[in-house]
């Protein structure tokens, strides 16, 4: 089913203005990209219509594209600036690491799954181009660009791999995540390198989908 481009823009404005702006994110280069980046395009055809729901959309294979609120507000936790050094893990579709390069960051997008790495390849190319995609095992990080000054770990974990963690700049890195906790609630948190190790704090709660493969793989630090 089509939908006209001019819903999809109004959508995108009604987005903003009920589910972002209402709830503490107040950069203007998130807002400002969210009103422009037509979020629908990183969804299959058949759940475009979905793309503005104030809800997690499912892209299968037990992903899904974070509800607006949510992802705006990890990629506000960043505090990624210009020029920063960005990696993206369990992309999926490529709508964060879009918004992050929207913030001037030049981001790395990690994904495992070849049918969401389809989707990211063909709409980064034309609505992010100075992302770079990258395929491969997301619980061990991508640590040929590494270190980075910002890791987003793109849904929700039990705990933050240690090789993730020592891939971030240890004076100015930091890391984002949603940390599952008891039922599906779990929270946004924020992870700063120090000589010690990271340095965690709860940041608000969120019901956000686990990531698959971070459940039960070995070996994660908190």
């Amino acid at each position: 089913m089509d939908h006209p481009v001019q819903d999809f823009a109004e959508a995108r404005n009604r987005m903003v203005d009920s589910q972002v702006r209402p709830n503490k994110v107040t950069d203007p280069r998130i807002i400002a990209a969210m009103r422009r980046i037509p979020r629908e395009r990183f969804l299959p055809p058949q759940r475009a219509a979905m793309a503005y729901l104030d809800e997690d959309v499912p892209l299968g294979g037990g992903r899904y594209l974070i509800e607006p609120m949510v992802i705006a507000r990890l990629v506000q936790l960043t505090a990624a600036t210009a020029g920063e050094r960005a990696l993206v893990v369990a992309a999926g579709t490529g709508y964060g690491a879009a918004l992050l390069a929207a913030c001037g960051a030049r981001v790395t997008a990690l994904e495992d799954d070849a049918s969401l790495l389809a989707i990211a390849h063909r709409v980064l190319a034309e609505l992010a181009p100075s992302v770079s995609l990258v395929g491969g095992a997301m619980t061990t990080g991508w640590s040929p660009a590494a270190p980075y000054d910002v890791i987003l770990i793109e849904g929700a974990v039990q705990e933050i791999p240690r090789t993730i963690g020592e891939q971030l700049h240890q004076q100015s890195g930091r890391l984002v995540t949603v940390c599952a906790g008891s039922a599906r609630l779990g929270q946004a948190v924020l992870a700063e390198a120090t000589p010690a190790g990271l340095r965690t704090q709860p940041m608000f709660d969120c019901a956000t989908p686990p990531i698959p493969c971070f459940t039960q793989s070995p070996g994660f630090v908190f």
